[in-house]
């Protein structure tokens, strides 16, 4: 049984992943990269104690870490089970085999027409047989066993939120960018609005050289009909849309917010969205991209 003292660090933050090949451990491995984790695929079973100890003095800067460990290195059945009993000394990992069916596992190699890492001269049937003898001991080991045969990705995936992210909540990071159509739209953006419709402070004369952080710009915007019309429905649209990202394990949203040259209207309603959104009590960040092109 894992140790509970209290100066060992929590299991939801050191996670190793193993399981038959083609149960979806990569599907997994993808998943908790969304969540924060740092993943790494296939360290062999001897460097796990290295990376702890770096992880642990902090000579790398990871605050999750998953380990995809497999069938896939010479001698891991035998390995594993020392090293984990090992590392235990000092963490606490949490530790998900992944398992499916015969008849599951041999229609997703049928399916991908990739060949078992057991099945060299043998039936991929006879490849699943004898990796899951070998693995019988490691799922033992194992925190959590989730059988996948019949599960869906968006199934895959919600048991695993439930399960890692109860603690401490979902959270997500969101990052909102105004930038100017002249300079192309941000490449990292997940919602772009384009807000090339409202008027222009570049036609005032007394505005054109100040930007949308400035009171008498924001004022302008912000008067009219339509800008408080537009406001309504963006607020009520991501409102609508941040509960179905966290659903999806997603942790960062990019929001851009585009005008014309991204100095003034951009500007201001990036400012905003802001406001709105830390008194949602969400963690928010601003980027101006172009205000000073």
């Amino acid at each position: 049984m894992a140790s509970t003292r209290l100066d060992v660090l929590k299991d939801d933050r050191f996670i190793i992943i193993t399981g038959l090949s083609g149960s979806g451990k990569t599907v997994v491995s993808r998943f908790l990269e969304d969540l924060g984790y740092y993943c790494v695929d296939n360290l062999p079973a001897k460097l796990i104690p290295s990376f702890v100890n770096l992880w642990q003095r902090k000579e790398v800067e990871i605050e999750k870490v998953a380990l995809v460990l497999d069938i896939r290195e010479a001698g891991f059945t035998t390995e594993f089970p020392k090293v984990l009993k090992k590392i235990r000394e000092k963490v606490t990992p949490r530790i998900i085999f992944l398992e499916a069916t015969d008849e599951a596992l041999i229609k997703r190699f049928s399916e991908t027409r990739r060949p078992h890492p057991l099945s060299r001269g043998t039936s991929v049937r006879e490849g699943v047989e004898l990796e899951r003898k070998r693995l019988a001991e490691i799922k033992k080991l194992a925190d959590e066993v989730i059988d996948t045969s019949s599960t869906t990705l968006p199934g895959l995936k919600s048991i695993l939120k439930n399960r890692l992210v109860k603690r401490g909540g979902s959270k997500m990071q969101i990052m909102v960018i105004s930038f100017g159509y002249k300079y192309g739209i941000p490449l990292d953006s997940d919602l772009v609005f384009d807000t090339r419709f409202l008027p222009n402070p570049f036609y005032i004369d007394e505005l054109r050289n100040k930007t949308g952080r400035s009171r008498v710009v924001r004022d302008f915007v912000m008067k009219t009909v339509d800008t408080q019309a537009f406001f309504d429905k963006l607020f009520n649209f991501i409102g609508f849309l941040i509960p179905k990202f966290l659903e999806e394990g997603k942790s960062y949203l990019t929001v851009s917010v585009g005008c014309t040259g991204g100095k003034h209207r951009s500007v201001v309603l990036v400012e905003e969205l802001k406001k709105h959104l830390k008194e949602q009590k969400k963690d928010v960040k601003v980027l101006h991209r172009d205000i000073y092109k």
